[in-house]
């Protein structure tokens, strides 16, 4: 509510139209969904053609649980 307040009153006083936090938003959100997005791929199975493909150094190895989310397998 306050940054609609403070973009309402940047607006009345003929200042900047649109506010620089809104941009940092979806900058810095572009830039994490573009990094989860990568990481993600390159922990999944991979496509026809690219099995044999080294993983790059800086994507981390997400070791696959037996039963994820459901804690440990009875016996």
């Amino acid at each position: 509510m306050l940054i609609l307040m403070q973009a309402a009153k940047t607006v009345a006083t003929g200042g900047p139209h649109f506010p620089l936090a809104f941009t940092l938003v979806y900058v810095v959100g572009f830039i994490a969904a573009v990094t989860i997005g990568s990481i993600a791929w390159y922990n999944s199975k991979r496509p026809v053609g690219w099995e044999n493909k080294d993983r790059p150094d800086f994507v981390p190895k997400v070791e696959k649980e037996e039963t994820p989310g459901l804690g440990e397998p009875k016996s």
